[in-house]
This record gives C-alpha cells, structure tokens and sequence, in this order.
C-alpha cells in the first residue's frame, strides 16, 4: 500500500486496522524508516506511548521493511485497536512512555525480595493499564511461582486484583459458589452444581474461566451449549430469573488483570500455586460470593499429587477466603483418572446432558461428583441440613429439576443449542490383554489439546475404559476427536509413543 499524499504534523500517525490478533497483548506496526521512528528513535520491541484523545496505551512496537504499510501509517492490532478507540485514518500521537516504576519491585522479587502492599497495588494497577508487556508479564509471574507469596503478599495480590476491575452486589446475604483447582481431566460439574444449586432456592453467579493449560475450561465446554460472553446486566438478569448463570468471567471485567495473567500462564504451561489462589478467590470475591466449595483432586498425574499438599492447600484458600468474609469448605477428592467420559469441549458437554437427562449411559462418576459438590454447598450455605446435601442434590437431578433449571439458565443466556461432532476420529486400542490399572492424566489432556482442544471444540478424547476394567487386546481404550484430518495425525502419533493407558497382567 502507498503511502498517504498527507503528511501529519508532529509526532501524529494516520492509524491503520490490520485486523492482527494479538490476542490481549498490545501490538502496533510501522515501517522500518518512518520518519517518526528515525527521529524518536524507536526501533522493533520498543514499548511505545499512543494516543488518542484521551486515550491512551502502551504497545510493543515492531517494525517491516515493505511498502505494504505507508510512510506515515500506523498499523494497530485488534486488542490496540479496540483500546484506543480510533477511527480508521485517524491521527494517533506516538511518543516514549513514562518508565514503569513497579517494574523494579517485580526485579526485586525475583531475587528474593517479598512485595509490599503499595508495591503489589502498583504492580497490579500497571498490569491492569496494559503498561507491562508479555515478557514483563512473565518474570512477574516467575517469580510468583518460583517463590511462592506468603498469605499477606497473596492477601494483598488478591485485593488489588478485585480492585482494578467491576464487583458485583447483590440483593441476598448468601451467594454461592464452587470451583475446582483443575488438572483433571473431564471434571465438568459446574453446569451440572449451578443447575441443582438455582434448583434448590439458592443464587450462583458463576463466572469461570477459558482453559489455561487444559484441552478445556469450563467456559469453553458451556459455550458450545449457549452463550457465555454475558455482560454485568445481562448476568444480573439471568441470576434473579433463574437463580444462576454459567458465564465468561473475562467479558466483564471481574478481575481483568487474572486473564491477562491466564493468557501469559497458558504461553508459558505454568500454574503456580499462589498465582491458582490469587485466581480463583479474586474472581470469587469480585463476583459477591459468601459461600464457596473447592474441589481439590488429588493423584500421581493431577495439578496436586498427595495428599499432604491438598491439606496445605486447603487450609491455604480456606484461610484466605476468611479474610474476604467468604465461608470456604474444601473437598479433597480422586484424581487419579479422568472424570466422566469426554475430554474437550463438545465431548465434555455431552457429558454433562447425559447427565441432566438421567441416560443410560451417563457417565456416573460425573455425576456422583457433582451430587457430592452440590450437596457440600447446598450444606454450606444453610439450605439442607448436615448430612441432607448430597440426598437432596441427587433428587433434584433425578426428578429432572436440575435438567429443566440448566436448559432455562441457557435460553435466558441466550438459548440452548447441541455442541459440535468431529469429523474425524481414531480409536486408541489396548495392545494386549489385561487390567487397566493407570491413566496418565497430562498426557491425555496432551492428546485431547494435539486433538485441537480448545480452539475446535469438538475435538479432544473420548474415554471408553476405566481403572479396574478388563480390557481384550485390540479393544478400545480411548477415542481421539478432531476436526481436521492433520489434528487427528498429529494427536494420534504422540498417543501412540507415549504410555498414556497403563494396562497390566492378563485378567
């Protein structure tokens, strides 16, 4: 593309959309000899200050040396876009930025050095205006799991987070909620707990997250049954109809600067344990939850291995809910396999309406997990007695009433709708006869993500075999999905060099 006839006085650039994703990270594009550029000096990688009005950000810049974009033009990804707010050809003042100061203190930190509360705030607040670019993000997040915060630093990490974004109130003294730490595959129960939960009288806001370094996160699996990207208004109307929602935490702003963090977590395939509280109890808070049941699997392959740090763990987010005046009840739980049969966005949501239909082939272990979590918050919160929970969360979903509650939480998210198929897929056969007696659960997670998941969501695996069974050579153990035929090569050449089923002696 040429460049414009015009020439914009000072440091001004015409912007130009080039419809780049960049996902959230702030990127703007110029060409190598911009006159601008030359006299500022900035070259590529420079962090850059644009604005617009009373707009403003910092981008990374990089920098081509074809003709495609003008003299003096400034191409802006998507993200940069959005946040500038500039009409297409329109004048963007381009200058140095201001050094950012809590940079040292994140320096510092990874040298040992704990952050203070004026630091963390700091910190939080540079993140949240968009000040820290990817590798920024990335030491900050090193040295967060690298040396884990103590309880106050996590205190404070939490507040500041719930701080930069919106916070919901509501018109009750009890809002529930319930999540799990992650690192099990399947392990789909929100739907299924929301609905039994609005079911029984109670109100759950539930916002979750996409995946991070799962084939899906609990966003990603509901959306392929209805909308998730609600806005506040639209989540408050669907609580007080219906008495829950199953939303997209990252479309309203309840603890932004947590997906920023989530984007960069899942880049670098980290999920550091003070980083996972800071998580999940800045959205809890910043979405007005009093009450709040974590599952914490346990196994040889899931995010906890033992059963000592579950109990630190426990007493870690139990103890920094109380400081936010949330009751927290945390339930230890199996996670030495999978849990229900799909893993991957579609496969996970069929699970999860052969529950609600109370089908012959339901997976059962979904479901007494989620009667299990249902019953502890139905508990929690007051509205059964002790002991009553998981009697009355199985009844609620047998006589159908949680199956009727989830379908109108979706028609008045905006309907519901039948998650994808694949159209290509492969069984994984056992080679020889015998017991199933491991499952590797990363590595099957791996398959599922080769597989495509999240990104397609009808792709990932689906599990036929379970610990215990007995298994005839050549039989099925698992079946990878994908919705291209390179995908499902790609999955199925790691699924057949690596012990993802572990079967032993002959039966």
């Amino acid at each position: 593309m040429s460049a414009r006839a015009q020439v914009p006085n000072g440091n001004n650039l015409f912007a130009r959309r080039l419809g780049l994703d960049t996902h959230e990270e702030l990127v703007a594009i110029t060409r190598r000899d911009c006159p601008v550029c030359r006299s500022e000096g900035f070259s590529a990688h420079a962090r850059v200050r644009l604005k617009n009005g009373r707009r403003s950000i910092i981008a990374t810049l990089f920098q081509v040396e074809s003709d495609w974009l003008g003299l003096h033009e400034l191409g802006l990804s998507e993200s940069a876009w959005d946040r500038l707010g500039v009409d297409e050809g329109g004048l963007v003042h381009i200058s140095h930025p201001q050094p950012v100061a809590s940079l040292s203190s994140v320096r510092g930190r990874v040298y040992g050095k704990r952050l203070d509360r004026a630091q963390m705030h700091a910190t939080i607040n540079d993140i949240a205006a968009g000040r820290y670019a990817d590798v920024h993000l990335a030491m900050f997040l090193s040295s967060m799991a690298a040396r884990d915060p103590d309880d106050d630093e996590l205190t404070d990490m939490v507040q500041a987070m719930v701080d930069v974004g919106e916070r919901l109130e509501w018109p009750r003294e009890i809002i529930v909620d319930k999540h799990c730490v992650g690192g099990l595959p399947g392990n789909r129960t929100t739907p299924l707990v929301v609905s039994i939960v609005a079911a029984n009288g109670l109100w759950m806001p539930k916002t979750s997250s996409r995946a991070i370094t799962s084939p899906a996160g609990t966003a990603d699996t509901v959306e392929t049954m209805t909308r998730v990207d609600l806005d506040i208004a639209t989540l408050r109307s669907v609580v007080e109809q219906q008495g829950g929602c199953m939303a997209w935490g990252g479309a309203m702003r309840l603890s932004p600067v947590d997906d920023t963090l989530i984007r960069v977590e899942r880049l670098m395939d980290i999920d550091a344990e003070g980083q996972m509280i800071a998580s999940v109890l800045s959205k809890k808070v910043a979405a007005g939850s009093t009450h709040l049941v974590l599952d914490v699997p346990v196994g040889e392959t899931a995010k906890v291995r033992s059963q000592a740090d579950a109990e630190r763990l426990a007493a870690r987010l139990e103890q920094i809910g109380r400081r936010f005046g949330m009751k927290v009840r945390v339930l230890v739980t199996d996670g030495s396999q999978p849990v229900g049969r799909g893993i991957g966005p579609a496969l996970e949501a069929r699970d999860v309406l052969a529950v609600l239909a109370n089908a012959e082939d339901q997976p059962r272990d979904l479901r007494a997990r989620a009667v299990l979590l249902a019953g502890a918050l139905l508990e929690l919160a007051g509205a059964v007695e002790p002991g009553q929970g998981a009697g009355v969360a199985e009844e609620t979903l047998a006589s159908g009433l949680a199956r009727e509650r989830f379908e109108a939480i979706c028609r008045a998210q905006g309907g519901l709708r039948e998650p994808p198929i694949a159209g290509e897929t492969h069984d994984m056969p056992s080679a020889h006869r015998g017991v199933v007696t491991r499952f590797d659960n990363r590595r099957l997670a791996q398959v599922a993500k080769l597989a495509g998941a999240p990104g397609a969501p009808a792709a990932g695996v689906y599990v036929h075999a379970r610990l215990g069974d007995s298994v005839e050579q050549g039989q099925p153990l698992y079946t990878i999905h994908a919705e291209s035929r390179g995908e499902l090569a790609y999955a199925r050449e790691y699924a057949e060099t690596n012990g993802i089923v572990v079967v032993g002696g002959a039966s």
